[in-house]
């Protein structure tokens, strides 16, 4: 199977300001004169991570990645004000504009790919290629599946759902999200970060194939948690900035784009549904179903998305 390719730093990082408040850190990596990719990530509010850069040949790619409004090292921290999926979408094609990008490959995964389609459908005449995991289209049914007492996820992971319930009091448990969010929108630092940490408790310990019911999540870094915790329920609470199967019904707009869609058959997070829902309106598209959680690091998801962006160096470079 493919693996990783070897780390590497990049070679210039941005400061790019997109409006009165926001400021982005933007990184390009790989070969200046390489195909062009931008790299989406999760969350939202997660922000990039060093191995991200390591899907993508770097004598063949020119990768550029950024973290989202609110997200990593762009300013300021965790703001939600004029935070929106349509303003990613339209920070997106600044960065594309910015660095003189005729067009590009667009990767992402899990909210990436929620946000992937959603720039994609909005300037398909911008796009060379997709690549997409863990899909998300932001529907009220995969929200609840995950975060609500009437979700099937508790079910797999019932010892670390109990942690979440345990935190919100039994009188607010019908809307957890609502729950959640009195809290990350606290006054109180302290209300804040213990809310954020039990958020990130829940979601991120439960995105890989292999899993320990007791093992911390991957959110335990209180910045992090608090910026994924705020901005993940600001955009549910909001209906990811949707509408109502929107991803689905403008479909149409990229069935000449050449894409892939990978899937863990066991994705606990962004289930088969979704997925496979996306495929089916979309039949064009590669469309790989492998033995794997959520987690773009399993092993057999790595193999996919790697051998679809090299497909698309070979296509293109």
């Amino acid at each position: 199977m493919r693996e990783l390719y070897p780390e590497i730093e990049p070679y210039r990082t941005h400061r790019l300001r997109v409006d009165n408040l926001h400021e982005l850190h933007v990184e390009e990596c790989g070969n200046p004169d390489g195909l062009p990719v931008v790299f989406l990530h999760g969350g939202p509010g997660a922000g990039v991570s060093p191995y991200h850069r390591r899907f993508f040949d770097p004598a063949r790619y020119r990768i550029v990645l950024f973290d989202q409004r609110g997200a990593g090292k762009s300013t300021p921290h965790a703001e939600l004000r004029d935070n929106t999926t349509w303003h990613l979408v339209d920070d997106i094609e600044t960065i594309r504009e910015h660095f003189g990008i005729e067009r590009w490959v667009v990767f992402g995964g899990s909210w990436g790919s929620t946000l992937a389609l959603a720039y994609a459908q909005k300037h398909p005449e911008r796009v060379l290629g997709l690549v997409l995991r863990g899909i998300f289209l932001g529907r009220e049914g995969e929200l609840r599946w995950f975060n609500e007492l009437d979700g099937g996820a508790r079910w797999i992971f019932p010892e670390r759902w109990e942690r979440y319930l345990a935190h919100i009091p039994e009188n607010e448990r019908d809307a957890m999200v609502e729950a959640y969010w009195r809290r990350l929108d606290s006054a109180d630092e302290a209300v804040r970060l213990a809310a954020a940490k039990a958020w990130g408790n829940w979601e991120g310990g439960s995105t890989t194939l292999i899993h320990d019911p007791d093992e911390p999540g991957t959110q335990d870094e209180p910045q992090v948690a608090i910026s994924v915790a705020r901005a993940e329920a600001h955009y549910f609470r909001h209906d990811m900035f949707l509408e109502p199967d929107q991803l689905l019904r403008e479909v149409g707009k990229l069935r000449h784009i050449p894409s892939t869609i990978v899937q863990g058959r066991y994705d606990i997070i962004c289930p088969m549904k979704s997925a496979y829902d996306l495929a089916t309106a979309w039949p064009e598209a590669a469309f790989h179903v492998v033995l794997a959680g959520h987690s773009a690091a399993d092993p057999e998801i790595v193999d996919k998305l790697v051998s679809a962006t090299d497909a698309l160096a070979d296509r293109y470079a």
